[in-house]
């Protein structure tokens, strides 16, 4: 594919980004668009590779068909290449742009040289198919009697949605919050993900003939909403089981949104938080009235600590940052990763290396340090006389394997310290869906909390309820939620009418266990 030898003529050169002294100062996008001249250079350094890892078993987990649409690139047939890419990606205006590119870590040329920019070919693909127009609502030609119901309006939900409108359904989403997206509106930063891009997708769906049901409740209650929702004035709560009597199919794609704590001493004090009670304020504040409301956790002049080091942390240091911290450092309790591959991480498995990414580009450029400290433990929050946070104390650890080969941390004695700091963000992943729904359904769920349902059947023990996305697999990936979706989606269209013409995805991957 491609040039055949373009691999060894072009050098790698993905989507830049603005600087980081110039994008700090907004919540604009900060990738920048490509220019499709350097773009066709790029396509051509993909090889006529005998097995294209890409999207092998390692590579993308919705099988994009990368070599023939870098080719098409390559060839500046950029039409084609958006209908080669629409045949397997919903939404490529978003994994464009928040996906880890799997594809790229088990790329063949990534064995010799720095991978194909495959990314940053599928973002320019999308954006130029928005731009010349070529993306327009396109409605069934006909509709069934059938009607099916999704609970979450993250990428699993949207996904479910727009496979199943194709296939003429009637479909409702329910989102509880104001705005339709989940994690794409509320849980990845406007500068990362540029909600018009989510908004415009939706709007869309609209226009084919999807619903979309905002402040919408399901399964919850007044006295259990907890903070789960935005406008209780507005908020309707519904009764997960009228819907099952109302539609012939549920799909639950409510998300993995039960946040890690860290129940250390003084977790009570003000000024410890999720993180996802940040961004999520934040970016309705910034969506209402450019955060001229008020209604939002302010870093401004505050001394900030992160705990967890993926990328929910690095969007909490770039937003504190935007808003003029004082200070951010981020604490990792795992060791610094390698450059290079370890010896046990052979291609094409997902490269676990030290990566840099926005969010630790914009504090090193601001502060003159990454704010990364590694192999560090929280023993607790201390606070002040009136309950307010104002230090961290933590402890170094280091690890080692034991006789049977399993890792243990042991505290390192004396290396105990405490970090100044007002605020501090928990950024440790999720542990599970809320267990509102399955109390009230009588769901199964795994050991870990998840909803049981078999990955590539979706089918829970409820009848005619499924279940997709991050709330049956476990905190995941936008592209495995959307995997699941359209997985889902033929499930359903199968158990309503017996068959499915909707693209049935490959199955779980090595992949799927090895990125968080």
């Amino acid at each position: 594919m491609g040039k055949p030898t373009g691999f060894m003529e072009y050098k790698r050169k993905p989507m830049s980004n603005r600087a980081a002294d110039v994008r700090i100062k907004d919540f604009d996008e900060i990738h920048e668009h490509a220019n499709t001249d350097k773009l066709k250079t790029q396509g051509a350094r993909c090889m006529d590779c005998g097995v294209p890892f890409c999207q092998s078993d390692t590579g993308c987990p919705i099988d994009n068909l990368i070599p023939e649409w870098n080719d098409l690139v390559y060839h500046e047939e950029w039409r084609e290449a958006l209908d080669r890419l629409h045949k397997t990606n919903n939404f490529p205006e978003f994994t464009g742009r928040v996906c880890p590119a799997p594809c790229e870590g088990s790329c063949c040329l990534g064995v010799i040289e720095p991978p194909v920019t495959i990314k940053s070919i599928e973002c320019a693909i999308i954006d130029r198919g928005y731009e010349e127009g070529w993306i327009k609502p396109q409605p069934p030609q006909s509709r069934t009697d059938k009607t099916i119901a999704i609970i979450g309006s993250g990428p699993a939900g949207l996904a479910a949605a727009d496979q199943l409108n194709k296939a003429g359904h009637t479909v409702t989403v329910y989102e509880r919050h104001d705005r339709p997206g989940g994690l794409l509106m509320y849980g990845i930063p406007n500068m990362k993900l540029d909600k018009n891009y989510v908004q415009r997708r939706i709007d869309l769906m609209i226009e084919e003939g999807v619903t979309f049901i905002t402040n919408a409740f399901v399964g919850g209650s007044p006295q259990l909403k907890a903070g789960a929702v935005d406008n209780d004035e507005n908020t309707q709560f519904i009764d997960i089981n009228d819907l099952r009597g109302d539609f012939d199919a549920v799909l639950l794609a409510t998300g993995s949104t039960t946040a890690r704590d860290l129940p250390a001493p003084g977790r009570e004090l003000n000024g410890v938080h999720f993180a996802m009670e940040f961004l999520h304020q934040n970016t309705k504040s910034l969506l209402d009235s450019n955060l001229e409301d008020g209604k939002y956790i302010s870093a401004k002049d505050k001394d900030v600590i992160v705990i967890g080091g993926g990328d929910t942390g690095t969007d909490c240091i770039g937003t504190s940052i935007r808003h003029g911290a004082t200070s951010v450092v981020n604490f990792e309790l795992l060791p610094k990763p390698p450059q290079e591959r370890a010896a046990d991480n052979p291609w094409p498995q997902w490269p676990r290396i030290l990566r840099t990414d926005y969010g630790h580009e914009e504090a090193i450029d601001t502060y003159g340090d990454d704010p990364r400290e590694y192999q560090i433990l929280t023993k607790e929050f201390v606070g002040d006389d009136e309950g307010n946070l104002t230090g961290v104390k933590t402890v170094r650890v280091y690890w080692r394997k034991d006789q049977n080969g399993q890792w243990q941390m042991t505290e390192v004695t004396g290396s105990e310290q405490i970090y100044k700091a007002d605020l501090c963000f928990l950024a440790m992943g999720f542990t599970g869906p809320e267990k509102i729904l399955a109390e009230k359904l009588g769901l199964e769920t795994d050991n870990r909390s998840n909803f049981k349902a078999e990955h590539g059947e979706y089918a829970t023990n409820v009848e005619g309820l499924f279940a997709a996305g991050d709330c049956r697999r476990g905190q995941s990936l936008v592209v495995w939620a959307i995997n699941e979706g359209r997985g889902a989606a033929r499930k359903i269209d199968e158990y309503l009418t017996g068959a499915s013409e909707l693209p049935a995805p490959d199955v779980e991957t090595q992949f799927a266990s090895t990125a968080g």
